[in-house]
């Protein structure tokens, strides 16, 4: 069993805002997350899960205010359209503004977002006072962490640590759904 260190809110955010990488508890499994703004921590996480940049991330918030400035301009309806949804496990593929960088959305015209409803993840957006990188745990093979432990195997003293925490009660990934059209790309 690989050693790991756990984190409070507080020293998580502080590790953030450092440019590094954490784990931390989301709805349905183990995130690894840093913060959007910081591109040698993106690469970072698509090192650490062998992944392709053109994929995109989900950024996950505790408020609408720490997501405005990675969307385009919206029609009132459609940002309502998402705030019924919202806090929850829905993640809306939204237009995004034209200075995103690839290597957040990836390869897309729009930006994947959720405002979590996730106690733990909530408190670590409010504490970095932005929205956050969130990936499932886990090299892109294998299956994503559903605890501590498992993230400390599989990512040991590569990540700064873990934020201590409760995952959320669902066993699934949030559902996708693409705001202009409104249809649905993952079932939750």
């Amino acid at each position: 069993m690989t050693p790991y260190t756990t984190l409070d809110t507080a020293k998580a955010a502080e590790h953030l805002r450092a440019g590094k990488v954490i784990a931390y508890p989301t709805e349905a499994v183990y995130g690894l997350g840093c913060d959007p703004g910081n591109k040698e921590a993106i690469y970072k996480i698509l090192e650490l899960k062998g992944r392709q940049a053109s994929a995109g991330f989900v950024l996950i918030a505790s408020r609408f205010s720490q997501l405005e400035s990675w969307i385009a301009p919206l029609e009132p309806d459609l940002i309502e359209r998402a705030m019924q949804a919202w806090p929850g496990p829905v993640t809306w593929l939204i237009p995004r503004a034209p200075d995103v960088p690839d290597y957040v959305a990836g390869s897309h015209p729009t930006i994947a977002l959720r405002i979590t409803a996730h106690g733990p993840s909530r408190e670590l957006c409010d504490a970095l006072d932005s929205a956050l990188i969130s990936t499932s745990a886990n090299p892109s093979a294998d299956p994503p962490a559903r605890n501590a432990q498992q993230v400390a195997d599989y990512f040991g003293d590569r990540i700064a640590g873990i934020l201590a925490g409760e995952l959320g009660s669902s066993n699934k990934p949030s559902e996708i759904r693409d705001l202009i059209s409104g249809k649905t790309i993952r079932a939750g």
